[in-house]
Parts: structure tokens; C-alpha cells; sequence
């Protein structure tokens, strides 16, 4: 009786090791996709909402003298817009960074993990060949007392 166990790991692990935790900044393929990353860039900066912020107060003492209708919609439509849109997209920035780093820490995480995993496959294969050492040590000492 011996005691036998062949670990095959999953083919993902090979492929994981390759291939590092994905990031938000390898999304980004072709022309269409490397435009889109730069007006992003430029227009996801606080520096961006201050220069719409002031390219939208230039025509709030127009929407002033025009009503109360007028100011309202320049609040919504241009200050709003112009200006939220840059300090949104610079939140969702800080945000993809954090989950960037999340997934990095989850990623090493799981490196840890599969390593550890590893460390227990050879721990049993060591036992494994002590049992089976072992078992073989039995086998003969009972073929022995079966000839005596």
C-alpha cells in the first residue's frame, strides 16, 4: 500500500504570474482610445474646473441683468456643468487610483496565498514520501515474519 498524490496546478496560476493585476491604464487601445485618455487628463484636473469656473463667471453680469430665469440657467447649464464635470471627473480619478491600488493589494494578496498553497503541496509530498517510506519499512517486516 503506498500512498500516491500528483498536485496539478490550475493553468490559470501560470497565465496569473505572467500577466500582473490589470489596471485602468492598459484599457486605453488606439487612436480614438489615447485622444480620449488626453482630454480626460487635461479636463479631469482642478486647474480645468478653475478655468471653466472663470470662463463661466465671464458672462454671469449678463445672466444677472437678465432675469431671474436667465441666472438660474446659467447657474444649471454653464456654471454647473462647466465646472462639476472637471471636479467629478477628478474624483472618479482619486477613486480608479484607489481601486488601482486595491486591486494591486488584492492581487499581491492572492500571490501570497497561491504561495502558501505551494508551501503545503510540498509539505504533504514530503509526508507522503515518509509514509510511503515508512510503509515500505512495514511491508518488508511483515514479508519477513510471513517467511519465519
Amino acid at each position: 500500500m503506498r500512498v500516491s498524490f500528483e498536485h496539478h496546478p490550475h493553468p490559470h496560476v501560470a497565465e496569473r504570474k505572467k500577466s500582473g493585476p490589470p489596471k485602468s491604464t492598459d484599457e486605453h487601445v488606439g487612436f480614438n482610445g489615447r485622444v480620449a485618455l488626453i482630454l480626460t487628463t487635461v479636463v479631469g484636473t482642478m486647474w480645468c474646473a478653475y478655468a471653466f469656473a472663470v470662463l463661466a463667471l465671464v458672462v454671469l453680469p449678463q445672466a444677472v441683468h437678465g432675469g431671474t430665469l436667465t441666472l438660474v440657467q446659467w447657474v444649471s447649464q454653464t456654471f454647473i456643468q462647466l465646472v462639476m464635470l472637471s471636479v467629478i471627473m477628478v474624483g472618479q480619478n482619486i477613486i480608479g487610483r484607489a481601486a488601482d491600488k486595491r486591486a494591486d493589494l488584492t492581487y499581491r494578496d492572492a500571490e501570497a496565498t497561491f504561495h502558501e498553497a505551494e508551501q503545503i503541496q510540498q509539505h504533504l509530498k514530503a509526508q507522503d514520501d515518509a509514509m510511503n517510506a515508512l510503509l515500505d519499512k512495514v511491508e518488508k517486516l511483515e514479508a519477513q515474519l510471513a517467511n519465519a
